[in-house]
């Protein structure tokens, strides 16, 4: 078998809120049960348990994926948290293929729910961030990004409007969005881009993700069973690789440059496509010059031609390259294990968009960031190919 032997064959999403009006353990039997009247399949089939452990709720505890099977009454043959920030979602499907693939489960449940805003269980562990940058007054992701985003303009030079462009993209996406949380479906422009509030100079507060609470959950299993079971929409992953720590070993590392460079070229050789193939970019997003970012490390354009490849390109659904078409983590809210990206390109590749349905589903890439370590970019960089059955 090989990873396009495996199918994800339903998804489930609930509305992104701003506070969760109920436990996560509700959301993930609503994202469960929801997946099981989608397909017909039986909880006592599903025989394995992979969850992403971008978690506020279940940071605290090493049993988390556990305490859900335990919680949601399944006994599994195969059970998994995976660890790699917000590359988790994407680097959950690889891993239920890899488990259905050597017989440790036949069906996967992918679940991330999460209720970090209700009930935050952060783990403040000792890493490089933590020991050595933030106290100086760095203050997490927003300073590192700010300190990241002045490194790029001292080298290539920023138009803040062309990253004004990107979040009014966005953020267009999410009006069309009704998973979107409320508080973000409204309309912006790039002046109020640039004349939002200054966060860590210069990132802007429409530059930020906001942290939100939501279930997202996906059903996977073997192509084989999922036509036995006569299931037929079908999403297939054809390319998928990862790295972490880039140039890690190096002691002044370029902050500019991430190992998307590495993985999407990975992924999309063994997708057997080319970056000129891809019919939709669906980029994690937690701050708004890691997209333009992310288009440079996998060959959209050069490093530091971002900002004139921004100018040239349409973002929009219906445009020459759709970005994010649920409206991002920034547009949407950052909920459910940073899943919003690959369960909105799903949706799109099994054309239920709706009103923002993108014209071409061949194929759509899916990306995902781990965490910003400052002096080191970021710690994980993820790639994921999908496409319809």
């Amino acid at each position: 078998m090989a990873l396009r032997d495996n199918a994800i064959v339903a998804y489930a999403e609930t509305k992104v809120m701003e506070k969760s009006d109920r436990d996560v353990f509700v959301l993930i039997g609503e994202m469960l049960e929801s997946l099981l009247d989608s397909t017909g399949i039986e909880k006592s089939e599903v025989d394995g348990l992979v969850v992403a452990g971008m978690t506020g709720t279940g940071a605290g505890n090493i049993f988390w994926p556990q305490t859900i099977a335990d919680v949601l009454g399944m006994q599994v043959g195969f059970c998994e948290q995976v660890n790699i920030g917000g590359c988790s979602a994407a680097g959950c499907v690889v891993r239920a293929a890899a488990a259905i693939e050597y017989g440790l489960c036949d069906i996967a449940f992918l679940s991330f729910s999460d209720t970090h805003v209700l009930e935050d269980k952060t783990d403040h562990t000792h890493t490089y961030r933590r020991e050595w940058t933030d106290p100086y007054g760095l203050m997490g992701p927003p300073g590192a990004f700010g300190l990241l985003s002045r490194a790029y303009e001292a080298k290539y030079g920023l138009d803040y409007r062309m990253l004004g462009k990107l979040a009014v993209t966005q953020r267009n996406h999410a009006i069309m969005n009704e998973h979107a949380c409320e508080k973000l479906r409204v309309p912006i422009t790039i002046d109020d881009y640039l004349n939002s509030r200054m966060i860590s100079d210069p990132i802007r507060l429409l530059d930020c993700v906001m942290r939100t609470d939501g279930g997202a959950g996906l059903l996977m299993m073997s192509r084989k069973k999922a036509k036995e079971k006569g299931l037929t929409k079908n999403i297939i992953p054809v390319g998928y690789a990862e790295v972490t720590n880039y140039l890690g070993g190096e002691n002044l590392v370029d902050v500019t440059k991430s190992g998307h460079s590495i993985c999407g070229e990975k992924a999309l050789k063994q997708a057997g496509l080319a970056l000129k193939d891809i019919k939709s970019f669906h980029p994690y997003d937690d701050f708004i010059i890691a997209i333009m970012l992310q288009m440079e490390a996998f060959g959209f354009c050069k490093p530091g031609q971002g900002i004139q490849y921004v100018r040239e390109m349409n973002f929009a659904y219906n445009g020459d390259l759709p970005l994010n078409t649920g409206g991002g983590q920034i547009s949407a809210g950052q909920a459910a294990g940073s899943s919003e990206n690959i369960v909105e390109a799903i949706r799109q590749l099994r054309r239920e968009g709706g009103e923002r349905q993108i014209k071409d589903t061949a194929n759509a890439l899916v990306t995902g960031i781990g965490w910003i370590n400052y002096a080191r970019n970021w710690g994980s960089s993820a790639a994921l190919v999908l496409v319809p059955e």
